[in-house]
């Protein structure tokens, strides 16, 4: 199977895992909206976000290191079952230390909203564990299906314990808990991680190697939890609670662009880390970062234009604030997907350094444009921020990646798919309902114009297989 087929494969596969997730995410989005006050629903996503401020403290990234060292032993079963031992070893200890932090930090909340808090950290750890292990061992398809039953586990209990219980804050980690509880057990068995697990391993020489990749990606990850969180937090400081629950929703809709980034990073990934020993990778790195560009492009436009209606349906209660926002959103997410393609790059590299590097100068950048402006502009100041902050590491990672692969951008195509998209925009934070429909059209076009030798080549392998039955 060639690269791209591969590449494609594994993306359907994975596609399957990420999208039902954010799909019942949203879902559930009007029942919990509706179910939590803002200042619940504020609190909550600023619990959320502390969880994943603390959690690469815990285990020093270590959890990565699982999937990138396990697709270089692919078939060698001593050291596949070393690497294993060594990480869900070093993991569990680690995160059973930091309950009792986390437990007693957490001293003003109440005390089973901070017992639901510990476990979700707890539990969280273990299943993006066992998820990182189990694609390392190529079982691409156990990571879509436990994700999927998560996913299906967690819309019922969402709607049990909130709609139907009223247990607010508390029934919402309840059901999350259960949820990726049920992960646990099917990744553990589907992917017999246990098995691999023998305690005779243990090598502090191999927790050491595995540390000096993960290690570097704790300021990665911290800098680009401060590009996603640190607006709420100077949100919250500066304009209150409220406010910070109005951003929080404004981000749920243009988030769903995450979906080809949570889908396409993952097999992306995957597929770099293999190209990067063959003797045309810089020719198939520059073909895929062409294809992402497009790709990109077309559905973000669909995307924006169809937000009114999306918009309308999702979103419960007083959030109308909300919408102006997402316009401009939009573009953040826009290139911190592409960032994250760039960094799979340093993946398959190894170089870890850089991605750290690269994000620690992106968030400083968005914390200085929102202490800057937030008390000009309000929570516009937010959104400006990341989309500032993103396209500058974007650029930078463009450039920087040159140092060790020749990737060929095409920039002015780069740039005229954004001049569109900005026009697309425009139209929508207009919200006028005849301007709406011109956008649909507008934005369904494009993305047809610049995919369509794309989509001409699935159709035609479509009505091969058709003719062939």
């Amino acid at each position: 199977m060639n690269r791209k087929k591969a590449l494609a494969k594994n993306t359907f596969i994975i596609s399957i895992g990420t999208f039902l997730p954010k799909l019942t995410s949203f879902i559930t989005l009007p029942i919990v909206t509706a179910g939590l006050t803002q200042s619940e629903y504020g609190t909550y996503d600023l619990i959320l976000n502390l969880v994943s401020l603390v959690m690469p403290f815990v285990t020093l990234q270590i959890q990565a290191a699982a999937f990138r060292f396990l697709v270089d032993c692919r078939g060698n079963k001593e050291e596949t079952d070393k690497i294993i031992t060594n990480i869900m070893c070093f993991v569990g200890v680690s995160s059973i230390c930091s309950l009792v932090i986390v437990f007693f930090c957490l001293y003003k909340l109440d005390f089973i909203l901070r017992i639901l808090i510990c476990f979700y950290f707890f539990i969280d750890i273990i299943v993006l564990s066992m998820r990182q292990i189990v694609r390392g061992l190529s079982y691409n398809k156990l990571y879509s299906v436990s994700a999927v039953l998560q996913a299906c586990l967690d819309m019922i209990f969402v709607v049990v314990t909130i709609k139907f219980a009223k247990q607010g804050l508390i029934g919402l980690l309840f059901s999350f808990i259960t949820a990726l509880a049920s992960s646990v057990i099917m990744l553990a068995i589907g992917g017999r991680i246990f098995s691999h697990i023998n305690l005779k391993l243990l090598s502090k020489a191999k927790i050491k190697e595995l540390l000096a990749y993960s290690w570097p990606l704790i300021p990665w990850v911290l800098s680009d939890w401060v590009l996603r969180v640190s607006d709420r937090a100077v949100i919250s400081y500066f304009l209150g609670i409220e406010k910070t629950a109005i951003y929080a929703v404004a981000n749920k809709i243009p988030s769903l662009l995450s979906l080809v980034q949570n889908t396409f990073s993952y097999a992306w990934q995957e597929n770099a880390s293999i190209a990067s020993k063959d003797s045309d990778q810089d020719e198939y790195y520059t073909s895929m970062s062409d294809m992402m560009s497009r790709l990109l492009a077309g559905f973000t436009a669909v995307l924006i234009s169809m937000t009114p209606v999306i918009f309308a349906i999702l979103i419960k209660g007083d959030y109308g604030a909300a919408y102006e926002q997402m316009p401009i959103l939009y573009f953040g997410f826009l290139f911190s997907i592409f960032s994250s393609f760039l960094g799979g790059i340093y993946v398959a590299n190894k170089r870890t350094k850089n991605m750290g590097v690269t994000t620690t100068i992106s968030a400083v950048l968005n914390i200085v444009i929102d202490l800057a402006l937030i008390n000009v502009i309000g929570v516009y100041a937010a959104s400006v921020s990341t989309v500032v902050s993103y396209l500058f590491l974007v650029v930078y990672r463009m450039i920087n990646i040159r140092k060790y692969n020749n990737i060929k951008y095409d920039v002015k195509k780069m740039l005229l798919y954004l001049c569109v998209l900005i026009f697309i925009s425009f139209i929508c934070w207009i919200n006028n309902f005849y301007l709406n429909i011109l956008n649909v059209v507008i934005s369904v076009v494009f993305a047809y114009f610049v995919n369509r030798d794309l989509i001409k080549n699935i159709l035609k392998k479509i009505r091969k297989k058709i003719k062939k039955v």
